[in-house]
């Protein structure tokens, strides 16, 4: 194995206390716990055999904090880490680096931490969002491909950061030329046929969420305001090839805490969940609204048309704010971070204007993906991670779903052993949403450290054909995606 590690070039990396305001915080310890090197590694340990027919580039993005911050700390806060493996004719490549944020800029400089976390009063932060949310924008969630470059995105909305995919270096906030207006949330969706960026914003004070499509020049070609009966927090969208699917879902900020400059949500079971279906370039005007059963939606699985009908996958959380049974003083965290979702199919129509609502599965699983060759159009497989019992947001194997015979399969990574998503990953030419291959990063709490897996998308059950061993822990974090080799080939565009 050789390697080469890069340094700070303000100030080093501070490592995190395993206490948190006397406090030992599951999320600062064992498998969560940040690391401190940025490396460079190949010629890495291989058990199995790496397929030659595997190109390209697997990026997963997570929080991963500079330094130790005043207050208590949430998952959410970490500073954005991307963790990349990159396959060329039957070698790989790891590399990981910081997302160079404005903040993360600010703080190196500082050699300390500036901001508080998510559960602090942010009213001492130097800045927030666009939005005046005076949190971090950490840009620590997604990181989704688009023309040239990934761009790491933040779950509250806030500057999406234009990062090289094979360098990792952050190329800087994306403007697409010039003519971005907003923030952009966690989640948005792109569309490989037309190359369109579709995303939306919202905010503490904003009764309307922003909704707007980069064009395949890179940039804004559209932009419209959908109104809502009060501020609301969205994750996430659909697309279909025709249509863009927002949500208002009954999670909401609590107004009251709002005016004394706190940030504080909860689950008002009086409302239900309405769906905008609106035309990809349509405005406010055109949105139809469909109405369903309360609940939140943290990820979309897919959606497509069939006939008069928009469908709609996505893992549905019946309660996100149910009942904590933690004895712990981060109890309220740990329960918010419990994810109890199950795969469930929504029927929008449009010409009767009502909705069908369908479980098609009852297993705990999140994090899903399709192929993203795709994207809004019928799917038949996804793949899912499936969640352990722990009271962390841990994920103990891969579920294959297929949405034609609502049958699974599934590999478990086994005691001690927790993955990350995994996006499907075409072989060189490949066919269909099969062919081709899984790769995720598993932490081994036994060893302490981290590999990267590799399986066949055939065959998820039969467990990796290759793994990786890695020297260094892969800290747990939240998306992924990956770039296809003929993606890597294509011109870079700068903010």
């Amino acid at each position: 194995m050789t390697h080469t590690q890069s340094s700070m070039k303000d100030a080093p990396i501070a490592v995190a206390a395993p206490v948190d305001n006397g406090v030992e915080n599951p999320y600062l310890l064992g498998v969560f716990a940040p690391v401190r090197d940025e490396l460079t590694l190949d010629n890495l340990e291989v058990i199995g055999e790496i397929p030659k027919d595997l190109n390209g580039v697997y990026l997963r993005n997570g929080p991963n904090r500079q330094f130790d911050a005043p207050g208590r700390y949430h998952m959410f806060d970490g500073d954005g880490m991307i963790h990349a493996a990159h396959f060329e004719n039957g070698t790989v490549r790891y590399r990981n680096r910081y997302v160079r944020t404005a903040a993360f800029e600010r703080e190196a400089e500082a050699g300390r931490a500036l901001w508080t976390g998510l559960m602090e009063n942010p009213e001492g932060n130097p800045f927030g969002n666009g939005h005046g949310l005076g949190i971090k924008d950490a840009a620590n969630t997604d990181v989704i491909y688009h023309r040239g470059q990934v761009l790491a995105t933040w779950y509250l909305c806030g500057s999406p950061y234009g990062v090289d995919p094979l360098s990792l270096e952050t190329v800087g906030a994306q403007d697409f030329l010039g003519t971005f207006a907003g923030d952009m949330m966690a989640h948005p969706k792109v569309d490989e046929a037309t190359n369109e960026l579709f995303w939306f914003d919202y905010g503490p004070d904003q009764n309307y969420l922003r909704y707007g499509v980069i064009g395949a020049e890179g940039t804004q070609t559209h932009l419209t305001h959908i109104d809502l009966p009060a501020p609301r927090l969205p994750h996430d969208m659909a697309i279909t090839e025709n249509y863009s699917i927002l949500m208002d879902l009954p999670l909401v900020q609590d107004q009251e805490a709002r005016k004394a400059g706190k940030y504080r949500i909860f689950y008002d079971r009086e409302l239900v969940s309405r769906f905008a279906v609106v035309p990809r370039h349509g405005t406010g005007a055109d949105v139809r609204w469909f109405e369903a059963r309360p609940c939140y939606i943290y990820h979309v699985v897919n959606s497509w048309e069939e006939g008069e009908e928009i469908v709609m996958d996505a893992c549905r959380v019946k309660n996100p704010q149910h009942q904590t049974t933690f004895d712990h003083p981060l109890a309220s965290m740990l329960a918010y971070m419990r994810l109890d979702a199950q795969l469930y199919r929504y029927r929008f129509n449009l010409r009767t204007g009502q909705t069908t609502e369908t479980a098609l599965d009852d297993a705990n699983i999140e994090f899903p993906s399709v192929d993203s060759r795709i994207m809004g159009r019928p799917h038949r497989y996804s793949y899912n991670m499936s969640l352990g019992t722990e009271p962390m947001l841990l994920f103990d194997g891969i579920v294959r779903f297929d949405s034609q015979t609502g049958s699974k399969v599934e590999h478990k990574f086994g005691s001690g052993r927790w993955g990350a998503e995994a996006p499907f990953a075409p072989r060189d030419n490949s066919t269909g949403e099969t062919d081709g291959y899984l790769v995720c990063f598993v932490n081994d709490e036994m060893e302490d450290r981290g590999e990267i897996d590799i399986f066949d998308a055939e065959g998820v059950e039969s467990g990796p054909v290759a793994r990786i061993l890695l020297p260094q822990r892969v800290p747990s974090g939240f998306h992924a995606c990956w770039v296809r080799s003929d993606q890597l080939a294509e011109p870079a565009m700068r903010p």
